[in-house]
């Protein structure tokens, strides 16, 4: 009786035994799992570009350690506020430079220029400051051609009286007054009128070019917004300015 109690409990401890060293192998695992993972921001789901992320549009991811990338953001207190410059799937990884605070500012190598009216042949409908445009040169004499490679920021646009085309609910100069650069950035995206004037960031380069074709007047300039406009890459990113 008293062997076979002795059998009971040995098959015990050594259940129990097994049970523990399985336990402390799923503990361990999980450990080695979340150690070989990274948590990341993602967006919920899809966002246009020019849309303002907010809190309830993210969410965190964890990703394999091994796919993480310096560009990638784990911090959703820094998206928060920012303005998609691509669109974002959901789910993807959030990229620094697909984000941006004020993509109406010029970046380190370029400055803001107003396109003089007798420049411009045309501007498509709809426009708005922020956007990014691609310039076309047209004119009697010339092949009509594409001015520069890539496509460049809308600053502002403007009525036919320079006024900035401003959104009547929120306006830009009582945000001004206010001192809220948020609010004041938001209703510049928001605004929508009849285009007259034209505020592109540009290079130097950019400027003389077009200034050198447009001056005489035998050259005008087509400003076309394109979904090419969105492609935009890290290499752009590296030269822009955190205000």
């Amino acid at each position: 009786m008293n062997r076979k109690r002795n059998l009971y409990i040995s098959i015990a401890a050594a259940s129990l035994s097994a049970l523990l060293v399985y336990g402390l192998y799923v503990l361990q695992l999980r450990q080695i799992r979340f150690e070989e993972t990274i948590s990341v921001v993602v967006p919920k789901r899809f966002v246009a570009a020019g849309e303002r992320l907010t809190a309830d549009m993210l969410s965190r991811k964890q990703i394999a350690r091994a796919s993480y990338a310096p560009e990638m953001l784990d911090n959703p207190e820094v998206v928060i506020g920012m303005e998609a410059v691509v669109p974002l799937g959901s789910g993807e990884p959030l990229l620094d430079w697909k984000v941006d605070r004020y993509r109406l500012l010029p970046d380190r190598r370029q400055s803001t220029f107003q396109i003089p009216k007798p420049y411009v042949l045309s501007i498509s409908n709809g426009i708005r400051a922020g956007d990014r445009v691609v310039l076309y040169v047209s004119g009697p004499e010339a092949e009509s051609r594409r001015l520069f490679g890539e496509a460049v920021t809308v600053a502002s646009v403007k009525t036919s009286a320079n006024v900035e085309i401003d959104n009547v609910s929120n306006p830009n100069l009582l945000s001004l007054a206010n001192g809220d650069r948020e609010q004041m950035y938001a209703s510049r995206r928001d605004a929508n009128g009849m285009i007259d004037f034209i505020n592109l960031n540009l290079t130097e380069e950019q400027w003389l070019q077009l200034d050198a074709l447009c001056k005489e007047g035998e050259s005008k300039l087509v400003i076309a917004y394109s979904p090419e406009s969105l492609d935009i890459g890290p290499a752009k990113k590296e030269a822009e300015i955190t205000p």
